[in-house]
C-alpha cells in the first residue's frame, strides 16, 4: 500500500498573510504593486504636527492602553525627511499655514495626510479671520477624524483607514527608459 503524503498549513492570527499569497500550503507569486502597498501600509512613520488639544488625544494613541504600534505605526518622528503621514492634530492658524505646507513639501513621497479633529478638518468653533477653515486648503488631506477632540480610538480607526486606501493604491505608468545610441546622442 503507498503512502499518501499531505501538506497541512497551520496559520496562527499572529503570522500575517499578505493579500492570498499563501494558499494551501502553496506559494502564490504576487505583483510587486501589492506587496509594496502591504508594506508601506503596515510601516507608516507619523509626523507630529500637534497645534492645539487633539495633540494630547494623538499622544495618548502610542500609550499602552491604545498602543498604536499594534498597526506599526508607534514611531512618532520629529522630521520631515523621515515621516510618510502628517497628523494634523488641532486648529491651523493662518500664520502656521505656510510653515505646515512647507513641512509637507519637505516629506518624500508617497506621504498622506490626517485631519484630526473639527478645528483642523472645517475650522470647528472658530470661525474667524485667523483660523484656516479646514487643512485640505493648505495640504491634500486623506482621512478626516471627526469629533472636538477625537479620542484616540477614532485616531487609531483613521489610521486603520488610511492603511486600507495604501493597499488598494494603483501605481501610475512606469516610464521606460531606453539606451540612447552614440548616433542620437550627436544628432
Amino acid at each position: 500500500m503507498p503512502k499518501r503524503i499531505e501538506t497541512v498549513v497551520f496559520h496562527d492570527s499572529s503570522t500575517p498573510v499578505i493579500g492570498g499569497i499563501e494558499k494551501a500550503g502553496v506559494v502564490v507569486v504576487a505583483p510587486l504593486e501589492s506587496i509594496l502597498n502591504q508594506a508601506r501600509a503596515n510601516a507608516l512613520w507619523p509626523l507630529t504636527f500637534g497645534l492645539a488639544c487633539c495633540a494630547i488625544e494623538m499622544m495618548s494613541t502610542v500609550a499602552a492602553r491604545f498602543d498604536l504600534a499594534r498597526f506599526g505605526s508607534e514611531a512618532f518622528r520629529a522630521t520631515p525627511r523621515q515621516a510618510d503621514v502628517m497628523i494634523i492634530a488641532g486648529r491651523l492658524s493662518k500664520k502656521m499655514a505656510p510653515v505646515l505646507r512647507q513641512i509637507y513639501d519637505q516629506m518624500p513621497e508617497p506621504k498622506w495626510v490626517i485631519s484630526m479633529g473639527a478645528c483642523a478638518s472645517s475650522g470647528g468653533v472658530y470661525n474667524n479671520y485667523a483660523i484656516v477653515q479646514g487643512a485640505d486648503q493648505v495640504v491634500p488631506v486623506d482621512v478626516y477624524v471627526p469629533g472636538c477632540p477625537p479620542s484616540p480610538d477614532a485616531l487609531i480607526y483613521a489610521v486603520m483607514k488610511l492603511q486600507q486606501k495604501i493597499k488598494h493604491r494603483k501605481f501610475g505608468k512606469l516610464i521606460e527608459l531606453k539606451p540612447r545610441s552614440l548616433d542620437e546622442e550627436s544628432a
